[in-house]
């Protein structure tokens, strides 16, 4: 069958089409998923962690696995409150139960994640409290760079010149925790996350923008 004379010819989705719709999902989440970005926070902390400790190739995988685990549930239960609010027009009970067990397995998959995590600190307690010099320096950078990733993904109005502050006192903060990381993976996800904070710091001012066009 021939498609209407009158229909809009469809563009080919090609790959860095796809992509592109990707990234624009992920950061529509953090934008307006405040757990979701509670959860990049922690996830933050935890490339911290990684990057100072000798973790072996096994609580690598494991960590950032949970990390991305805990990424793709939060994402997939903000494309089914979507649904469910594009469904049903009015309250109903079980589309509120509907979304309350999906927020449910996220919280079942950060407890989870949060259990795994500290198994692994304490499994490695030897090798962690072995030089406290490395704890305080991890410390006295990581606060730094969660504040100012947390910074720029705040929902507060904020102006472009303070963003900016932000945006370059987090990839400065990592850039100097690069000197002397132990794993170079973990040091690229906190580079990643980041990429994220600032990305979603651009979409709201974009979205800003395009608000006050329409007023």
């Amino acid at each position: 069958m021939t498609k209407p004379p009158f229909l809009p010819k469809e563009q080919p989705t090609t790959f860095v089409r796809s992509l592109g719709f990707a990234w624009a999902g992920l950061i529509h989440t953090v934008v307006h998923q405040r757990n979701m970005r509670l959860h990049i926070i922690a996830a933050l902390l935890v490339g911290l962690v990684g990057s100072a400790i000798e973790l072996g190739l096994a609580e690598k995988a494991i960590l950032i696995f949970c990390v991305v685990l805990i990424f793709f549930a939060e994402m997939l239960n903000s494309a089914l409150e979507q649904l469910v609010d594009l469904a049903i027009q009015e309250f109903d009970e079980k589309a509120r139960l509907t979304k309350d067990i999906a927020a449910a397995g996220v919280l079942v998959l950060a407890l989870g994640s949060m259990v795994i995590f500290a198994a692994i600190l304490v499994h490695d307690a030897d090798v962690i409290f072995r030089d406290v010099a490395v704890i305080e320096r991890q410390v006295l950078f990581g606060v730094p760079l969660a504040f100012f990733g947390g910074a720029l993904m705040h929902e507060s109005h904020k102006p472009l010149a303070l963003d900016a502050v932000f945006a370059l006192g987090a990839f400065g903060t990592w850039a100097l925790t690069t000197t002397w990381t132990e794993s170079y993976v973990m040091s690229a996800m906190l580079f990643g996350l980041l990429v994220v904070c600032a990305a979603a710091a651009g979409a709201r001012r974009q979205a800003r923008r395009q608000a006050a066009k329409r007023q």
